[in-house]
């Protein structure tokens, strides 16, 4: 497994990873996000979106279970699970007929972890205990596939 580890220093800096971060996914590719409530999770997501010029659209889907963003050539899909019971609940959306249909971010993804794809990228917020605005992002690919991909978005970051 191959793991990154970025200190974002600012809300603006997460969104500036997270944008350049969203060049090397791809359609069907899932990233997971996890962390306490206000570590990141969603200004992540909003720089991804604006990769696609559709951060101006970004709401949280924190009471809709989903949220699709649509693109003349990719669907971006973004999930919060906190609120489902178990990996049961996300079956009866069919939360997973969205991972062959584009690209799925899932907030509190460890929540559903059995229920996620085989390979996938899980990003992991900390808060910092010496400054409030910082934030460690912990990168991993789960499986070969996503190797490549933190390769080169350690290259692009570096």
């Amino acid at each position: 497994m191959k793991e990154l580890l970025y200190i974002s220093n600012s809300s603006d800096d997460t969104i500036s990873i997270a944008k350049r971060f969203a060049k090397f996914i791809k359609n069907g590719d899932c990233i997971v996000l996890t962390g306490d409530l206000g570590a990141g999770k969603t200004k992540f997501t909003e720089g991804f979106l604006s990769y696609y010029n559709l951060e101006d659209e970004i709401s949280s889907p924190t009471f809709n279970i989903v949220n699709e963003y649509l693109t003349s050539n990719i669907n971006i899909y973004h999930f919060d699970v906190y609120r489902l019971a178990d990996t049961d609940e996300f079956y009866a959306i069919g939360g997973e007929e969205y991972f062959d249909k584009g690209i799925c971010l899932i907030e509190w993804g460890e929540q559903i972890e059995d229920a996620l794809p085989i390979d996938y990228i899980k990003i992991n917020f900390e808060k910092s205990d010496e400054n409030e605005n910082i934030r460690i992002l912990k990168i991993e690919a789960k499986g070969k596939k996503y190797e490549e991909i933190l390769e080169n978005l350690k290259e692009d970051l570096d």
